[in-house]
C-alpha cells in the first residue's frame, strides 16, 4: 500500500548543475543535500526542504516534461511570484482551481513547475 511520496525526478541535460542550484535552490528555496557517492557519478543534483525532495537527473537526449508537472503548495504566492520575477523567471497564470491560487514556471531546462497557495 502506498504511503506517501518520498521525492519527485525531473530530467536535466548534462552538465547543467549550476543552472539548476540557480532555480531551485535560489529561486524555489529548496537546500540541495549531496547526492549518495554510488549515484553522484551520474551528474544531476538533489534538493529538498522539509518533506519536499526533488531531484534532478541528467538524461541523454533530455526532453523537457512541459506538460507533466510537479506541484508544490507555497506559503505566500505573491512572494514566491516576486521572487521569480526578480530572477527573470516568467510566471504564467492559469484557470482557477478551487480552493487554491496557482501559477505556472519552467525551471531553466523547459520542465513546468506549478506553485500553489491554498486560499483560506
Amino acid at each position: 500500500m502506498l504511503k506517501t511520496i518520498h521525492h519527485v525526478q525531473l530530467a536535466m541535460p548534462e552538465d547543467h548543475e549550476n543552472a539548476a542550484r540557480s532555480f531551485y535552490a535560489d529561486v524555489l528555496g529548496l537546500g540541495e543535500v549531496p547526492k549518495p557517492e554510488n549515484l553522484a557519478k551520474r551528474g544531476g543534483c538533489w534538493f529538498e526542504l522539509g518533506d519536499v525532495k526533488v531531484h534532478l537527473g541528467v538524461m541523454q537526449d533530455f526532453r523537457a516534461a512541459t506538460k507533466a508537472h510537479p506541484a508544490f503548495l507555497v506559503d505566500d504566492l505573491a512572494e514566491m511570484r516576486a521572487r521569480c520575477e526578480v530572477a527573470s523567471v516568467a510566471c504564467i497564470d492559469d484557470e482557477p482551481l478551487e480552493g487554491f491560487a496557482r501559477l505556472y514556471v519552467f525551471d531553466p531546462f523547459g520542465n513546468r513547475i506549478e506553485l500553489m497557495e491554498r486560499l483560506r
